[in-house]
């Protein structure tokens, strides 16, 4: 269960993530996100204590698009660092250099 608690500071709104986020709580979790227009959104993510493949892959989604991550949990930045990873190995492999080759 993923606990979101909202605050706002002028044009920033903070969400406080506590517990666990799995595939199930990513709608509720966007919504919020996605209803916070023309705002600097930070989250929060010092007390979840649980995540899923799928809340990794959307929290490096939301950072690439400039939502701020604090007080990530160690095992949650690096799973984060791991996808992007391997992702860049992915695009890297089947890039336009690749392409032509075929």
């Amino acid at each position: 269960m993923l606990r979101i608690d909202r605050t706002a500071n002028g044009t920033t709104v903070f969400f406080r993530l506590s517990g666990r986020i799995g595939s199930e709580e990513l709608a509720e979790l966007e919504a919020q996100i996605k209803s916070e227009t023309e705002k600097h959104i930070v989250l929060d993510l010092k007390d979840v204590v649980l995540i899923d493949l799928n809340a990794v892959e959307s929290l490096d989604r939301f950072e690439m698009h400039r939502i701020e991550l604090i007080n990530a949990p160690v095992y949650i930045r690096a799973w984060i660092e791991s996808e992007r990873a391997r992702l860049r190995m992915e695009r890297d492999e089947i890039g336009p250099s690749n392409k032509e080759s075929n």
